[in-house]
């Protein structure tokens, strides 16, 4: 190893040192959060409300909480708080308010037709495919976080540009994403989100190259990325949460916050029903609590040399298929999250490396989404079958 190699690996063992109490507090919020929300869980009892026109079942109950559905909530009123706070921190941001926490969709300042994109991609995909929901849930909201959103990153503002990334959403990611799930993911046992994301790198990849065709669609300069801020104590909390809300491309922590409000209020009006009604809801928060926190800290080298790197990846696909899937013991959570955390985001990097200009790094991301969520539950499928979960 010669000198400049050994000064790398100092800097980032220093850097994770100086960030180790940090994440030590990150995890054991994550113990308080599933100890203490299921402690109270069991003093709320199984009861429901009836949330009319707004139950997950109603139209309008789908539309809002497709909102959150890369996290695995799927409750409306956490769409709306992270919607509230996103627009709250992107006004924030406009008077750069040192309260207005990391830089939205990017650091572009594309925030308003990002959210229109993805919005009407969201309405579009409804409209489009609503008759392949008979009794069965549907990867309808893929569109909002994924294509829809991705294209105005790559090619600016603009009606024409909004309206087109939101017509490639609903006709290619969608569809591919109902496709895979029905027809892999649920005769063969594998977890829904690996044809989710699958939907979207598959139909990003189509999506991206239809663009290259149509002659309004020109890609933008890409706006130079604003120096990090150092790593710090206080830097890392707040970039776990943060990565909570990057499958929206907001990457906010005041959004996430917003989030966080309107699910907790759902689970302590009702805690059956967020979290696809698996009575996981503190054993989720909790995974992907430490699943973020193990992930920023390793890879917070990688974010002080690039200003951004992809440790979102596990927290919104390993981290809480695995809970739903093997239920939400330390043995579960802990293995997901390391696995996660480790191999997730290098395997983003490297597809995002190797990306054409024009193709936004989100695939990347999906991608590795799709590779850790099938090996990750498989090695978990194996425990259990030896019986060493």
């Amino acid at each position: 190893m010669d000198k400049a190699d050994e000064g790398v690996v100092t800097s980032r063992s220093s850097l994770r040192v100086r960030l180790l109490p940090a994440l030590i507090c990150c995890c054991l919020a994550a113990v308080v959060v599933k100890e203490g929300l299921g402690a109270l869980q069991a003093v709320l009892g199984a009861r429901t409300m009836d949330w009319g026109p707004l139950a997950p079942q109603a139209w309008l109950g789908e539309i809002f909480g497709d909102l959150t559905e890369a996290q695995f909530y799927a409750v409306f009123p956490a769409g709306v708080g992270m919607l509230i706070m996103a627009v709250l921190a992107h006004r924030l941001s406009v008077r750069r308010h040192r309260l207005r926490g990391f830089a939205l969709s990017c650091g572009t300042g594309l925030f308003g037709w990002v959210l229109l994109a993805a919005l009407t991609g969201l309405l579009l995909s409804h409209a489009l495919w609503w008759w392949t929901r008979t009794q069965q849930w549907q990867p309808t909201f893929v569109a909002f976080v994924s294509v829809s959103p991705a294209i105005v990153l790559v090619y600016g503002a603009g009606w024409r540009v909004a309206l087109t990334a939101a017509g490639l959403g609903a006709l290619f990611a969608a569809p591919l994403a109902i496709l895979v799930v029905d027809f892999v993911c649920r005769p063969l046992g594998l977890p829904n989100v690996a044809g989710n994301v699958t939907g979207m790198w598959t139909g990003a990849l189509l999506a991206f190259a239809a663009c290259r065709s149509l002659p309004w669609m020109r890609v933008t300069e890409p706006v130079p990325a604003a120096a990090p801020p150092p790593p710090s104590p206080s830097w890392l909390p707040r970039r776990v949460l943060a990565d909570f809300t990057e499958a929206q491309f907001y990457g906010n922590e005041l959004a996430t916050l917003g989030m966080f409000a309107g699910l907790l209020l759902t689970w302590a009006l009702d805690p059956g029903l967020p979290g696809y009604a698996s009575n996981l809801v503190p054993q989720m928060l909790a995974a992907q609590l430490v699943t973020a926190s193990l992930a920023v800290w390793w890879h917070a080298d990688r974010w002080r040399t690039r200003g951004w790197y992809p440790t979102f990846v596990p927290v919104v696909s390993l981290a809480p298929a695995a809970v739903l899937a093997y239920g939400g013991s330390w043995p579960v959570i802990l293995f997901a999250a390391v696995f996660g955390a480790a191999l997730g985001p290098p395997l983003a990097a490297a597809v995002i490396a190797r990306l054409p200009a024009d193709f936004h790094q989100f695939i990347g991301s999906v991608f590795s989404m799709t590779v850790i969520t099938l090996a990750g539950t498989g090695l978990l499928r194996l425990a259990e079958l030896t019986g060493s979960l």
